[in-house]
């Protein structure tokens, strides 16, 4: 069943320079062909397809060009194999200032077709990347001493997490000299003991003025 089109993208297509709107309607008339099935909508301000719930391609208008994107990271590879991989804000075939810019149109129903077959295989089509854990915190000799001779103090500065860790060793490691170092070693102890992060004071409710 072919997919109903969007008034918006009328409308859209309508108000580009006279030079994009015949892009705009081509590239609309390719993707529609090689996926009836697609969802025609506006993201972004821009006229887009979804397909199998996910983004398929989209294009815009700009003052001297337009440009056409697929959102599958897979096509990347797809038209850099053909030459046709452009950079751009919108990625896939960069600038384009009138229609024999395009790759031809078995190239473009063959790319909409490929991207809509990426989708319906369920392969993601943008992972996210790896979120790292952060550094475990390096606690400095004169701290670890103190604490180890302060159970209740190593107890609570176990329970904080790791940025609140972080805030008191590097407090404590930017003093710029041995009795600086040793009154904020002795402060952090006191603080600890008490519970209280090294920024205490400027949390809602401390008291602190």
């Amino acid at each position: 069943m072919a997919t109903s089109k969007d008034p918006r993208v009328d409308t859209y297509i309508e108000g580009a320079a006279d030079f994009a709107r015949p892009i705009l309607s081509h590239l609309r008339k390719l993707v529609l062909e090689a996926c009836p099935e697609a969802e025609e909508t506006v993201k972004w301000r821009s006229p887009t397809w979804v397909y199998e719930g996910k983004l398929l391609c989209g294009m815009a208008a700009f003052k001297e060009h337009c440009a056409f994107g697929f959102w599958h990271k897979e096509m990347k590879a797809e038209l850099a194999k053909d030459g046709a991989l452009e950079g751009g804000a919108m990625g896939s075939l960069g600038r384009i200032t009138s229609t024999k810019d395009l790759p031809s149109d078995r190239k473009m129903l063959a790319y909409v077709r490929k991207a809509a077959a990426l989708n319906a295989s369920g392969a993601p089509a943008r992972p996210r990347p790896a979120v790292k854990k952060p550094a475990a915190v390096e606690v400095p000799a004169d701290l670890a001493a103190a604490l180890k001779k302060n159970k209740a103090a190593a107890r609570t500065f176990e329970g904080f997490s790791q940025s609140c860790r972080r805030e008191y060793v590097e407090w404590i490691g930017e003093a710029k000299g041995a009795d600086t170092r040793a009154r904020r070693l002795a402060q952090a102890l006191e603080w600890i003991r008490a519970g209280k992060h090294r920024n205490w004071k400027y949390e809602r409710g401390s008291g602190a003025r």
